[in-house]
């Protein structure tokens, strides 16, 4: 299928063959009639993507701290590759479309297959022929409204929410400044709840437009006529509301707002403008400044927008979804006309022309529709073939002078910044297929990695004989079921941590070894290959007698809208990212826990968590969220025999005992180990030896960190594998 994509580092715009997505449950698959160009903010990123490095920096000055803040935690050289690695990718560009449903996925039994949808959201509605849309991100269309027009559904719910921000009553008298689309819905949707409605904007064809459909009186922002009007309307008083509907750097809307509100008016951000506030205008009318969160209740919330899980009405009015029915609803009523608004009609086809006519300025629009070619005849076929289960699998190397044939099952950020740069420069490796739920991100890592094959099928992969290795990086609930499938296809398998997150899951993995004979596993546990940390424990020397590990780990909060926050779905955090540091310590003491003991600060934020080892030793691993950003976020200690082993988040070491030993002092990067995990791993493919890691310790510590949460909910010991101590 097609899409529009940007390469946000080149600013090159492309209509894309990419795969099309595959059906899941929870939501249905769509093939686009009508897609809508934001004139707003999509032009303001396809604007940004033609400037210098430093001139995004300045747009995109929150992405600049986050990039600081990376460079403290993984250093320079691991924060560049990540950056650029984000830069230089293909990004969707799209929010709001009009399609009919091809297929309908489990658990939704709200529409049908041909029924009429608007869709919205910027990774479910895209300019894309087909598009996967989870169930709160669309609404049935009624029949009478035509689909170019429930096209706007989305940007209607962004006018929408904007409004409801600004709680106008019967009477009021409102001023949108900036008269663009948003601008244009927003004055619609006041006149249909009886305000009286003033506009500001500097282009007159469009203060024009606005009194057409129902203001009353619209003009420059510097011509004094709409003050004249707020005068006159308000007997002097001011708008009840002033809606900021305009973009750009300039503080004139925001100054003007203050000039023409009343005393305690409101004002409503609804655009992304200027918002350096002058103090003594807001404070002697002690105005209220409100911010409009996009469409509406429920946005950024992944449980709501991904999970399904709608808010009660009770408690939640208009959410996301109510507002997208609400638009088509009064579209469908005749309360809101957008064909008005509708400058332009494109076919799909000619997507980056029209772009770049946009951007250009060749081309004056409000409103600009994609058009796409409805194909006859039935759904189209999303379905995963089946996978044969073997009976037996025998281990083998690669044929001498053949390379290792790999397939990537997920590439998102991580596969992207600390896997795939790795394997793309190794001698003797092959990337051979790329799967993945989006096929965008499918499709940029088949054109920056040289994969041979980009596609959202995995069982064709899997059937596949010449495939010889897996490596499935994908989010942590799916990690036991997609391993246990490519173990019996009888491939090798490289799965990020963590293996499961549950019991019931790891027993279908080892299920999946017996029935097979195929135990070619390895679990991203990459801290052990780090080349300082290897080097601080051959200094350290062997060790006799037991001892004592201390692992402080500064995890640090997450954002709010991390998936790492979907514990109900992805395990909590530890259980997530735990095995990394359980496996580190096991390695350093040369065998596998034997029990474990755990306990945690409210919400269990911070947790604090005791292993013991066969031969009497010891490990404490403090997983911490409330520390500094600024300390460093791993550090750990090893003593015994009279020595002690100091390690210093993978850039400096150092070992005292009868000979003292440090590091450099002048690190050149953080490596934690991906580079030698990987060319271990594939050497093991390509000769046959053993894994890097044995299963046995891999089930040890994912039985440890399982551990970890029983002995939480217990508040006693828990020994691995045989119930509590």
């Amino acid at each position: 299928m097609k899409q529009v994509v940007q390469n946000y580092k080149s600013g090159e715009l492309a209509l894309l063959d990419v795969s099309a997505p595959a059906g899941k449950p929870g939501g249905v698959l769509v093939r686009t009639a009508y897609s809508l160009i934001s004139t707003g903010t999509e032009l303001m990123k396809v604007s940004e993507a033609s400037l210098s490095l430093v001139g995004k920096a300045k747009a995109r000055p929150d992405q600049v701290a986050k990039v600081v803040r990376s460079v403290s935690a993984n250093g320079l050289a691991a924060t560049y590759r990540k950056a650029m690695n984000k830069l230089d990718s293909y990004t969707p560009l799209g929010y709001s479309l009009c399609g009919v449903v091809e297929e309908v996925g489990a658990g939704i039994d709200d529409v049908a297959v041909g029924d009429l949808v608007a869709c919205a959201g910027n990774e479910h509605a895209l300019h894309a022929e087909v598009n996967w849309v989870p169930k709160n991100l669309y609404t049935r269309v009624p029949g009478g409204v035509d689909p170019r027009h429930a096209a706007f559904g989305t940007v209607g719910s962004i006018a929408m929410q904007g409004v409801r921000r600004g709680e106008p009553q019967l009477g009021d008298v409102a001023l949108v400044i900036g008269l663009g689309l948003i601008g244009q819905l927003v004055v619609q949707l006041l006149v249909a709840t009886g305000v009286r409605v003033l506009g500001v904007d500097p282009d007159p064809a469009r203060c024009e437009l606005a009194e057409s459909l129902g203001a009353l009186r619209c003009g420059d922002p510097g011509s004094g006529v709409v003050g004249t009007a707020v005068a006159e309307v308000t007997g002097g008083h001011g708008v009840d509301q002033v809606y900021l509907a305009a973009g750009g750097n300039t503080n004139e809307p925001v100054e003007l707002a203050a000039k023409l509100s009343r005393d305690r008016g409101r004002v409503v951000d609804i655009g992304k403008c200027s918002l350096n506030l002058p103090w003594n205008a807001y404070y002697e009318k002690e105005l209220d400044v409100r911010f409009s969160r996009s469409y509406g209740p429920g946005r950024y919330d992944p449980e709501y927008e991904l999970g399904g899980r709608d808010y009660p009405i009770g408690q939640v009015r208009w959410t996301e979804r109510r507002n997208l029915e609400c638009v088509v609803d009064l579209m469908h009523r005749g309360r809101l006309d957008v064909e008005p608004l509708i400058s332009h009609v494109a076919a799909f086809s000619d997507a980056v022309d029209t772009y770049r006519k946009l951007n250009e300025g060749e081309l004056k629009a409000v409103a600009v529709l994609f058009e796409y070619e409805q194909r006859a005849g039935g759904p189209a076929e999303h379905a995963v073939t089946s996978v044969s289960v073997p009976r037996q699998v025998t281990t083998r190397a690669v044929p001498q002078g053949d390379g290792v044939k790999v397939a990537f099952v997920g590439a998102g950020n991580y596969a992207s910044s600390m896997l795939l740069p790795h394997l793309a420069g190794m001698a003797g490796v092959d990337l051979s297929d790329v799967v993945t739920t989006s096929a965008l991100s499918g499709a940029n890592a088949k054109r920056k990695f040289g994969f041979t094959r980009a596609s959202t099928e995995l069982g064709r992969v899997l059937d596949d004989p010449s495939v010889d290795a897996v490596f499935i990086v994908t989010r942590h609930s799916s990690h036991a079921e997609l391993t246990r499938r490519a173990l019996l296809a009888g491939k090798a398998v490289f799965v990020e941590k963590p293996l499961a997150l549950s019991e019931k899951e790891l027993e279908l993995v080892l299920g999946a070894i017996e029935e097979s004979g195929n135990n070619r596993l390895q679990v991203g546990f990459n801290r052990r290959f780090a080349p300082l940390l290897t080097e601080a424990v051959r200094n350290f020397g062997p060790r006799i007698g037991p001892a004592s590990v201390r692992y402080l780990v500064n995890a640090g909060r997450l954002d709010a809208n991390s998936w790492y926050n979907q514990s109900d779905e992805e395990g909590s955090r530890f259980a997530g990212e735990g095995g990394h540091f359980i496996d580190t310590v096991s390695w350093l003491l040369g065998t596998d826990p034997v029990s474990v003991y755990a306990t945690a600060t409210p919400g269990h934020q911070d947790l604090q968590i005791l292993l013991r080892y066969p031969d009497g030793s010891t490990a404490s691993i403090a997983y911490t969220t409330s520390g500094s950003p600024a300390f460093p976020k791993e550090t750990i200690d090893v003593t015994a025999d009279g020595k002690v082993l100091k390690f210093d988040d993978f850039a400096r070491a150092s070992v005292f005992g009868h000979k003292k030993w440090a590091s450099s002092r002048l690190p050149q990067g953080r490596d934690k180990g991906q580079a030698a995990e990987l060319d271990a791993f594939v050497t093991a493919v390509r000769t046959g030896v053993s894994m890097p890691v044995p299963v046995e310790s891999l089930v040890s510590t994912t039985l440890a960190t399982f551990a970890v949460g029983r002995s939480l909910e217990t508040g006693g010991p828990v020994r691995i594998g045989t119930g509590d101590a």
